[in-house]
């Protein structure tokens, strides 16, 4: 297989997998009864995207968008996969072959800041949560929830560099 090709690869079962572990986080959340991000509000503020529209007051009372679930999981995956992207180009094509947990970690916690400074002022709950009813907790549910995504690339990346080898 062309080198490219595979590193493309890695990066894209690495990122899959990644946002795979978070997401079996958040099923074991909601079913312990802890409220979890409804991904169609993703996709209704991507979904807007296409209209100009990228601040909502409160994204929930914003026009559906058709599709707009399907669309939010896309967004996430694709998300998480572009994580991981930016993890390899920190840290080299070279760590998905022996991973270790110190990078997956800091970039999985890192990427809190998409959230907190992009996603929540622009659907309508503010700079790390500032506007929501309970912005403590709110901004630990999201660092907790990275930092699981941050152990799912490293556990991903050893998952594809054993099955690699």
């Amino acid at each position: 297989m062309d080198t490219l090709i595979e590193d493309i690869a890695r990066v894209a079962a690495i990122g899959v997998g990644a946002t795979a572990i978070m997401d079996l986080w958040l099923l074991l959340l909601r079913r312990l009864g802890v409220p979890t991000l409804d991904f169609a509000m993703i996709g209704r503020w991507v979904g807007h995207w296409r209209r100009g529209v990228f601040r909502h007051g409160a994204i929930a009372k914003a026009a559906p968008v058709n599709g707009e679930l399907a669309l939010g999981w896309a967004v996430h995956y694709a998300t998480g996969v572009g994580f991981a992207a930016l993890l390899v180009g920190v840290f080299g094509i070279v760590w998905t072959r022996s991973p270790t947990a110190a990078p997956a970690l800091c970039v999985g916690i890192g990427t809190v800041a998409a959230p907190w400074l992009l996603m929540q002022p622009a659907m309508g709950a503010g700079f790390a949560s500032s506007k929501s009813p309970s912005p403590a907790r709110n901004r630990l549910r999201s660092l907790a929830n990275h930092a699981i995504f941050g152990l799912g690339l490293y556990a991903a990346a050893l998952l594809v560099a054993w099955i690699s080898r």
